[in-house]
């Protein structure tokens, strides 16, 4: 991507390296804080009504708000975050990574402010836009769920992308554009490759089928038109037992042809 090459050598002393880590300890401080302090989660929390009322902070703190969960969930979610996002990070180069992270943030926030009506937006769809990135990338990545059930990613991608669909189809206005922003990055990055791919896919199908249709022998071919089973699949044929050696014709043919060579009675 010309524009990312660009990017980089404008930006690159801008790029923050690690950057996974730093939001992981970071949630991890936020929900200690929020089991001392339950009231301390709603004031990290993105609530577009309150930033316009000049609560500011919001914009940024809302990136470190914890997932709800208990603390075991929470160090495995962590884990698998800064996991996913180092292994992205690695990939891509820091800048890219921040890039894509950019934004979903951007995304979110932007798209949150397009119903400020709504109580709460939350930013926890950013993790999942890393998370689908990761997989896309590593599809057959092992996790074992539960710490037992070895299952590889690209299928926890696939329910993934089932529950925002419920979201998007199920949910209110903001579940529906947060979840419409947690994947304008991951289509940013991953949408021509995906239209590749569907071509080439499409290709390889419509490839094999014509071989498959070309080498077939067909079994019953019209003497009047040459027609086949193989050129009409949807063709009848019938034989004539008037014509030497019961030669076989389409049904448009069969009642009009010319008989050769009588068979012998």
């Amino acid at each position: 991507m010309k524009w990312f090459s660009y990017l980089e050598r404008r930006l690159r002393p801008l790029a923050v390296e690690h950057i996974t880590l730093a939001i992981v300890f970071l949630q991890g401080l936020c929900y200690v804080f929020t089991m001392a302090r339950p009231q301390f989660a709603e004031r990290i929390v993105l609530i577009p009504n309150k930033v316009l009322s000049g609560e500011v902070w919001r914009l940024f703190t809302c990136v470190l708000t914890p997932p709800p969960t208990n603390p075991l969930f929470l160090f495995f979610a962590l884990y698998m975050f800064w996991m996913m996002g180092s292994a992205l990070e690695n990939h891509w180069g820091a800048l890219r990574y921040n890039l894509y992270l950019l934004i979903g943030y951007v995304a979110s926030v932007a798209l949150a402010f397009a119903a400020p009506h709504e109580e709460q937006a939350t930013v926890i769809y950013l993790q999942g836009s890393v998370f689908l990135a990761f997989a896309c990338l590593y599809p057959d990545f092992t996790i074992l769920v539960f710490f037992i059930l070895p299952v590889k990613v690209k299928w926890l991608a696939l329910l993934t992308w089932i529950g925002y669909a419920a979201a998007f189809i199920g949910g209110d206005v903001m579940a529906r554009l947060l979840v419409v922003a947690s994947v304008i990055n991951f289509f940013i990055f991953f949408g021509r490759d995906i239209l590749f791919r569907s071509k080439v896919v499409r290709d390889v199908h419509r490839h094999v089928k014509k071989k498959a249709v070309s080498g077939r022998q067909p079994f019953h071919t019209c003497a009047a038109c040459g027609v086949t089973d193989v050129s009409n699949h949807t063709m009848e044929f019938r034989y004539c037992p008037q014509c030497a050696g019961t030669l076989c014709y389409c049904i448009e043919h069969i009642a009009k042809h010319e008989h050769r060579g009588m068979a012998s009675g």
